[in-house]
């Protein structure tokens, strides 16, 4: 009798300890919901994460049949510095639209998890995401002329057969045309690239004479 009633206290006392820790878990946990709420982002923060991938999802919810075809393309998402959206955080999704040139900026409202403006633009071309850079790259390599000599300069440097795109350093300018006749005066409508294609030995691939027309899905060929 006397051992069940030390057992039975044991027993109380061990359930004892588990609740009070359940209430310390319980209490650091609000502790922490509490911090994570103080530390919510202000207007002028950078955009998270998170944030990022909400604005992604929103802003491309209208023309996901046409980016899945390639003819859309989300750039990139930056936040909105619009002095006019109070305290509310707000992200610009940049798309763009290959088969009619234009740029399509569309501005999320975080908060309520909704687009509240669009604006559409042609002639107007932001920097070359990273994306666009290495599609750009894989038009290079697949040019009869500019792929073989890409992948012949690419072994010469040190780096072995060139199996993709991804492999080369890039870096791409938007083209714009200068009085430039033939093939590269397209580029004053569509949008184009120069791209500056960095080798395994640190030195650069000549294409000071070669544009990458995105709209096209061609390489252009500058007559000097």
């Amino acid at each position: 009798m006397g051992r069940r009633l030390v057992v039975m206290a044991a027993a109380g006392a061990g359930a004892a300890v588990v609740a009070g820790a359940m209430l310390f878990l319980s209490g650091e946990q609000g502790s922490q919901a509490a911090r994570s709420a103080l530390q919510a982002p202000a207007r002028e923060d950078p955009l998270t994460g998170q944030e990022v991938a909400q604005a992604t999802t929103i802003a491309s919810a209208g023309s996901r049949s046409h980016m899945a075809a390639g003819r859309i393309k989300l750039l990139y998402v930056e936040r909105d510095d619009d002095k006019d959206s109070s305290d509310r955080r707000r992200a610009d999704a940049y798309l763009y639209d290959y088969g009619n040139d234009r740029l399509i900026v569309r501005t999320v409202d975080l908060g309520r998890g909704e687009v509240v403006r669009e604006t559409v633009a042609r002639g107007v071309q932001p920097p070359p995401s990273k994306e666009e850079e290495t599609t750009a790259a894989g038009l290079l390599l697949s040019h009869p002329g500019y792929g073989k000599v890409t992948r012949d300069a690419y072994a010469r440097a040190g780096g072995g057969p060139l199996r993709s795109a991804a492999e080369l350093g890039l870096r791409g300018l938007i083209f714009l045309p200068s009085g430039e006749s033939g093939p590269a005066g397209e580029c004053e409508v569509h949008r184009c690239l120069r791209l500056f294609v960095r080798l395994p030995d640190g030195t650069w691939l000549d294409t000071s004479r070669m544009v990458v027309d995105l709209s096209a899905k061609k390489i252009h060929t500058l007559e000097w």
